[in-house]
């Protein structure tokens, strides 16, 4: 079930999201405004204090109606997001009201507090995982892409303390849990950031000192007490003087803290009499960030009494993710836990040829102290002996690189001792397993590991290069380890140089070797695993693009229904991720960034032509189908040339249902489908697929998707010389052109598109590219010629019995009837045209007749029936998510509403289709709105204002180059 509820955020830059997605919040001062409130959630805020906020020393006489508007508008955005409105207004200013978990300043606050609970109670591993979870909301100094306030500083400062302060808690429990290193690394980085905190410094010293590295704990406390004598004048403070003679006594830890981890012996068992196996691989000296992963092993891992059965954690994810890392660096934290010692044994399940259990378990039997000669044969026999020996033992064995559970299962122990296993698959099949997904690091993570390893003064010098590196590394662990271990054998190369190696996808993965660590092998090493059709599907899905795919694509890249089990194959592998649902609760699927790199690869080494051929006319297939149950479709041209594959009638029949979500969900994988039907020499399927697309193109306003396909799609035809393809997307790059009024090339590509359509004895192609002619006349204030065409194209219709056609021609022609101020000619018109769209069902046309409609009513001064057909437009228009034609509507119920005095409401609605025509390009309906806006602040006596929105205006018609009789908008 969608969550309606806004989620804000605050700790970083301001960012609203509803349902996920981000929500546009307007300029700067309704983004300041919408600050304030929510640094005060829940607090009404004084109308006096927001203005001070908004205008600081130069308050405007018009504030507080300018404030007013600036409320409104942020209603009116979270509204537009779906979002109920959470702003109040009160007798002496505003009030946001904020959920506990909807303010990401509340749950760090609330996180916080939990964290210290926790750590009171004694339940340190449970502290950290909350300090991490609190921690995790920041992303950068709070609200850093807004100018600021005076006001703020009460509550941004003490905020930005607190998380310094949790930071510090942080690293003081890693260090009373014995994480020494990552403890160490942490602390070095803030005090670079706050040089004169004396508690970081104390917390380091004791950690180096702990750590076995006294001369480096003593040289830190001289660093810090020369910078306090010489720059403050002061000497150290008397906890910090506690860790230097901590040090020079050479004092071990407290007793109730761990001891540290991979540093010191554990003591032998108790008997004396059975060998204590220390296998544990060493661990990562540079491990960075999976805070939540750590606190949550670490927690599992932790016996809690003798008699309990065997706890068995898997730890799968993709190649290079770094769960073996995960995996050492969490048994070393609990190994004092497990007095009886730690078992490793490595599984290598992603061999040709892995381990069997049987050889396994002769090793595990050797570590415990069983003589070759006394360990027996066969399977059963040693498990047996294995478990025999591990009873009531507390001993923690990990399995690393397991290749299935049938690998796993005779390496199980008894009671007291934990399995910690790694696999590149999921193991679930074990009763009691507890699974661990893991992916790539966040990106914060991901710099921190790349400066762990190039130092953080090269990377700090270009830290842009540095985000995109990691970037180009898919956030993968092995990825970033790789160039980390190329910069530092380069010292010499900025980061950029390796930053610009890796932008091109395909040698990004020859780029990322570096002596035996190499993405593409280990990649591999899951690829030659795989059956044979799984291996064809990842080899056609690397070819489609990042976005997420539905699961029928691979059904057509293998030509069969029912391809489940290959999916199932790739998923359990970790090549191919579930990163969702659809709208239809269909699952949605991608190949993780470098893996989907080598699987392009591996299909242009081995080229899978007819797959793509397949996939493309699959999308083709669906596509036509979700276009003609489209609200209009009036020019849309239906394919004819291009091979089509269907897919199962199950999924045909979910997108006729809801044509548009399909459209919304899909979007960015048809518009990579053009790309790649175009660049694989497909020009029939590109062009078709192009062409389809118009008529969604258009009611959603996706201008730069429209012409983009379309660009690519006429050179691929204009190549193979297809006429009929070029026809049509001239026509359709024609149209968009025409809304974003570049009318030159508008008329030059509708008349290239009329020639070409001539001579292929398309006479509804022809009338389709007169219609847009005649529409470039009208725009260009050209009546006499726009209406000759209009009329020439309403005779072709009526002869190919085109009545969706003919209704937009008679609409058409009612529209210059109107322009031209003959009311009684227009009203024909629109009426023929209003009755031919009702018998069509066509409600989108109906809308566009209802807008005109309003017009006219408002020109014969009849203004309720005007502001009733220009409400009804509206709805229709919104209903059906046509954003440009809404805009249009908008624009005649504002200035209506302005001349009936209602000026609140006006400037609203003219601002959301001002706000609209900006985003589409439409630089004619802009000027139209902006103009009327400024008439509409000099009427109220704002005149500074009403100057800049008037100049605007004039700047946009004098680019236009208009006449002031032809500004006006194109809604048709």
């Amino acid at each position: 079930m969608m969550d309606d509820r806004p989620i804000y955020n605050v700790l970083g830059p301001l960012d609203v999201r509803v349902d996920g997605r981000p929500t546009r919040l307007g300029g700067t001062k309704p983004r300041m405004l919408l600050a304030t409130l929510l640094l005060h959630a829940n607090r009404v805020v004084g109308t006096s204090v927001l203005v001070e906020v908004l205008w600081p020393g130069r308050r405007p006489r018009s504030a507080v109606e300018n404030l007013r508007t600036y409320v409104s508008s942020l209603r009116a955005g979270l509204a537009e997001a779906g979002a109920p409105t959470a702003i109040r207004a009160q007798q002496s200013g505003y009030m946001i009201e904020v959920g506990p978990e909807d303010l990401d300043l509340f749950s760090f606050e609330e996180r916080l507090a939990e964290a210290r609970r926790a750590r009171a109670g004694g339940r340190t591993a449970d502290a950290v995982d909350l300090l991490c979870r609190a921690l995790s909301l920041w992303r950068g100094a709070p609200l850093e892409d807004l100018p600021g306030s005076p006001f703020w500083d009460g509550r941004v400062e003490p905020l930005a303390e607190a998380r310094l302060t949790a930071a510090e808690e942080l690293l003081a429990m890693r260090v009373e849990l014995g994480q020494y290193t990552s403890a160490i690394t942490e602390l070095r980085g803030l005090t670079v950031e706050h040089p004169f905190r004396e508690s970081l410094w104390q917390q380091l010293i004791l950690a180096l000192h702990w750590s076995g590295r006294q001369a480096e704990a003593l040289r830190a406390y001289g660093t810090i007490r020369d910078r306090l004598v010489e720059e403050l004048g002061i000497e150290p403070g008397a906890e910090l003087r506690r860790a230097h003679a901590a040090v020079l006594a050479a004092e071990p830890p407290a007793t109730a803290v761990a001891q540290p981890t991979g540093e010191r012996p554990l003591p032998q068992a108790a008997t004396g009499e059975r060998p204590t196996p220390q296998q544990l691989p060493p661990d990562v000296p540079d491990f960075t960030g999976r805070c939540e992963h750590v606190a949550a092993l670490v927690r599992r891992l932790a016996p809690d009494r003798d008699d309990r059965p065997p706890s068995i954690t898997v730890v799968a994810g993709p190649p290079g993710v770094g769960k073996s890392a995960l995996a050492v660096h969490c048994a070393h934290v609990v190994r004092p836990r497990y007095p009886d010692g730690q078992l490793y044994l490595d599984l290598a399940g992603t061999t040709l040829s892995p381990p069997h259990p049987e050889e396994l378990l002769a090793e595990a039997l050797r570590a415990l102290g069983v003589a070759e000669t006394a360990i027996p044969d066969g399977v059963h026999e040693r498990s047996a002996l294995y478990r025999s020996l591990l009873a009531g033992r507390k001993v923690l064995v990990l399995l690393d690189d397991a290749a299935s559970s049938a690998q796993v299962r005779p390496l199980l122990p008894g009671t007291g001792c934990s399995v910690l296993v790694t696999s590149r698959r999921r193991i679930t099949e074990l009763p009691g397993t507890i699974p661990v997904e893991l992916d790539v690091l966040q990106p914060a993570e991901a710099e921190d590991l790349l400066r762990r390893i190039v130092g953080a003064e090269r990377l700090n010098r270009e830290k842009d290069a540095a985000a995109a590196i990691v970037r180009s590394c898919g956030y993968l662990p092995l990825a970033i380890r790789i160039a980390g271990a190329r910069l530092v054998g380069r010292p010499g190369w900025p980061l950029s140089m390796l930053e610009q190696r890796l932008e091109d996808e395909a040698r990004r993965l020859s780029e990322l070797r570096a002596g035996d660590l190499e993405v593409r092998a280990s990649v591999d090493r899951s690829y030659r695993l795989l059956p044979q059709d799984a291996a064809r599907a990842f080899r056609v899905l690397g070819l489609l693009g990042p976005q997420p795919l539905p699961a029928w694509v691979v059904d057509a890249a293998l030509d069969r229904h029912r391809s489940d089990d290959v999916v199932d194959d790739l998923v359990d592998a970790n090549l191919l991720q579930l990163v969702g649902s659809d709208p239809f609760g269909q699952p949605r699927y991608r190949l993780p960034d470098l893996i989907r790199c080598d699987a392009r690869e591996k299909a242009h080494a081995d080229p899978e032509g007819h797959a793509l051929r397949r996939v493309v006319g699959a999308w083709l297939a669906i596509a036509e189908q979700a276009t003609s149950r489209l609200p209009t479709t009036v020019f849309g041209l239906p394919s004819s040339t291009a091979t089509l594959w269907e897919p199962a009638e199950a999924t045909l029949g979910q997108v006729r249902g809801n044509p548009l979500s399909w459209f919304d969900t899909e979007r960015e994988a048809l518009v990579v489908m053009v790309r790649l039907a175009a660049e694989a020499g497909m020009a029939d399927a590109a062009w078709n697929l192009a062409a389809t697309l118009v008529p969604y193109f258009d009611l959603r306003g996706h201008y730069d998707a429209w012409r983009g396909t379309h660009e690519t799609a006429l050179s691929a035809a204009r190549a193979q010389g297809d006429l009929r393809g070029e026809a049509a997307l001239l026509r359709g790059l024609a149209q968009v052109y025409l809304y974003q009024d570049a009318y030159a090339e508008a008329a030059e590509m509708f008349e290239r598109s009329h020639t070409l359509f001539r001579e292929l004895g398309d006479r509804r192609g022809q009338a389709i590219a007169i219609c847009g002619t005649g529409a470039v006349d009208q725009a260009r204030g050209r009546r006499r010629r726009a209406l000759a065409r209009f009329q020439q194209a309403l005779g072709m219709f009526i002869r190919l019995e085109d009545r969706a056609g003919e209704a937009y021609a008679r609409q058409a022609i009612g529209k210059v009837c109107l322009d031209a101020g003959d009311l009684a000619a227009a009203s024909t018109w629109l009426d023929q045209a209003l009755r031919l769209a009702r018998a069509l069902g066509d409600r989108h046309r109906e809308g566009c007749v209802f807008n005109h409609l309003g017009r006219l009513h408002d020109l014969a001064a009849d203004f309720d029936r005007a502001m009733h057909y220009q409400d009804q437009a509206l709805d229709i228009f919104e209903s059906l998510g046509d954003c440009h034609c809404a805009a249009y509507a908008m624009q005649n119920l504002g200035r209506r509403r302005a001349v009936r005095g209602e000026p609140l409401h006006a400037s609203a609605q003219l601002e959301r289709s001002r706000t609209i025509f900006q985003r589409l390009g439409d630089r004619s309906g802009e000027a139209s709105t902006t103009q009327m806006l400024g008439e509409l602040h000099r009427a109220a006596g704002r005149a500074d204002l009403a100057r800049d929105y008037l100049h605007h205006a004039l700047t946009l018609k004098r680019e236009l180059r208009l006449g002031e009789e032809a500004v006006r908008e194109y809604s048709g």
